[in-house]
């Protein structure tokens, strides 16, 4: 006969286990027999007759011992459950039972947040690591260009200087700062490729010159020609040009270059003769170099309103 083992070192037979399990169970399903007999004296004897009436009145024989062994199951809560406390294993089980609730929602969400960094990296990530890997090469590459091209040593030292400045930019890892400072080369470097004729504006119902009263010497005009720059395609260029009356920079196509009286007036008789400027290229501004070449006595100052 099959056996199992009970508390106490010793065996009890499985039947009688089996029994007092029932008996502990039928009582559990009654509680009011429990809260009845168990609150009273006598309640153990009161208990056990009550059980052999149930199991009487359903055909069930069982043996006193059977009885007194599910009491004291029952007083010993030996087949009760007791549900494990909480806690992170607690935790786990549990969310890992009720998985069909949120694991579909939780692989709907990730696959989502995959997609859009997917979309992010290939769009946005890729492209800057490959924009950050080859900045230091395309700012070695402009500098030497521009050293190259160069037949201005003011040319020369401001891309030595910009350079400096990208490298340190990009030992801090400041990659932006490294960028702009980039875009710096390439400026000069446009600046020196950049070859035109600087021309007296001399088309009908616009100025050719201008004069004006320094605010420091009321006394003393200083005299300016309207000038334009016109590549070898007859382009009119637009320029970048300082007033020396605010300091400021300005991007223009027409501005005024400070000349000596006598050669202000020289134009101004041109023009007057019969509405051409004969001499009407100023200076020249050759590939490789940052300063135009005039061809009149000047200081080199502009205006850029008159």
């Amino acid at each position: 006969m099959s056996r199992a083992v009970a508390g106490g070192g010793h065996q009890t037979p499985l039947e009688d286990v089996m029994v007092a399990m029932d008996v502990v169970d039928t009582i559990r399903h009654r509680r009011l027999i429990v809260e009845r007999e168990l609150d009273a004296a006598g309640r153990r004897q009161r208990l056990i007759k009550r059980l052999r009436e149930i199991y009487t009145a359903q055909g069930i024989e069982v043996s006193d011992a059977a009885l007194e062994a599910g009491v004291d199951a029952l007083e010993q809560e030996r087949f009760a459950y007791t549900p494990t406390g909480g806690g992170v294993t607690a935790f786990f089980a549990r969310l890992y039972v009720r998985r069909r609730r949120w694991l579909k929602p939780v692989v709907a969400i990730a696959a989502v947040a995959l997609l859009i960094w997917l979309a992010w990296f290939l769009t946005v990530g890729l492209p800057q690591s490959r924009f950050k890997a080859e900045l230091p090469e395309r700012i070695e590459a402009t500098h030497t260009e521009i050293v190259a091209q160069s037949q201005s040593d003011d040319a020369t030292m401001r891309a030595n200087d910009l350079l400096e400045q990208a490298q340190r930019a990009l030992r801090a890892e400041a990659f932006a700062t490294a960028e702009t400072v980039h875009d710096d080369l390439e400026a000069l470097l446009r600046e020196l490729e950049a070859a035109f004729e600087i021309r007296i504006v001399s088309r009908p119902n616009e100025l050719s010159g201008a004069w004006r009263v320094p605010d420091v010497n009321t006394n003393a005009r200083n005299y300016y020609l309207i000038v334009e720059a016109v590549d070898a395609n007859g382009n009119v260029l637009q320029r970048r040009v300082r007033n020396e009356e605010d300091g400021r920079l300005y991007d223009v196509r027409k501005w005024g270059v400070r000349v000596d009286e006598a050669t202000f007036e020289t134009v101004a008789a041109d023009k007057r003769d019969d509405g051409i400027i004969e001499n009407y290229v100023l200076g020249t501004k050759s590939a490789g170099k940052l300063e135009p070449d005039y061809r009149v006595p000047t200081t080199g100052a502009t205006i850029t309103r008159w």
